[in-house]
């Protein structure tokens, strides 16, 4: 996506987060909020990825903010570099699609993770991943919401400057 496609994106998240009846703020939330923390654009987040496959039947258990288990396929592996330090994620194959969840080592994100949907891989099993478009669990507004817990292996050393930052109704 192009910068302005991500800042048209995120007006409508906002919008949806303030009047939606189906945000996961609830309405003393609503009523302060304004808009969503964001990191500018960073273009040099935006990746084309040829991830090294796992097995079809290499699974991970992956826990919950309220103590389930879900069985995640681990699709496969990518590495790539950040601020000069190479690093690497995996991403899982769940039964809504593609999904790259991560915790990076800034402390102006959710420490519990953000996340990321890929779309399926092109004919050459690439990805296209633009961490522009992380974003945060709805645990991260409310204990409602019951959301995977970012497994071990994709814990990050170093922070990803782009996405979602921390939540907080005073968002300007």
């Amino acid at each position: 996506m192009t910068a302005e496609q991500i800042a048209q994106s995120r007006r409508k998240k906002d919008q949806f987060f303030k009047a939606s009846a189906q945000s996961p703020l609830d309405d003393v939330q609503k009523s302060a909020f304004t808009s969503l923390n964001y990191f500018d654009f960073n273009p040099e987040l935006v990746l084309e990825v040829l991830p090294e496959r796992f097995s079809d039947d290499d699974t991970a258990q992956v826990i919950t903010t309220q103590n389930t288990i879900r069985n995640y396929q681990r699709y496969g592996r990518f590495t790539f570099v950040v601020d000069g330090q190479p690093v690497a994620l995996t991403i899982y194959k769940t039964p809504h699609g593609y999904f790259l969840p991560f915790v990076d080592a800034s402390d102006e994100t959710y420490p519990a993770g953000r996340y990321l949907d890929l779309a399926e891989p092109g004919a050459d099993g690439i990805f296209d991943v633009d961490f522009n478009q992380a974003y945060n669990p709805y645990c991260a507004y409310s204990d409602r919401y019951d959301c995977p817990i970012t497994p071990q292996e994709n814990r990050l050393t170093v922070p990803i400057h782009a996405g979602e930052k921390l939540f907080s109704v005073e968002s300007d």
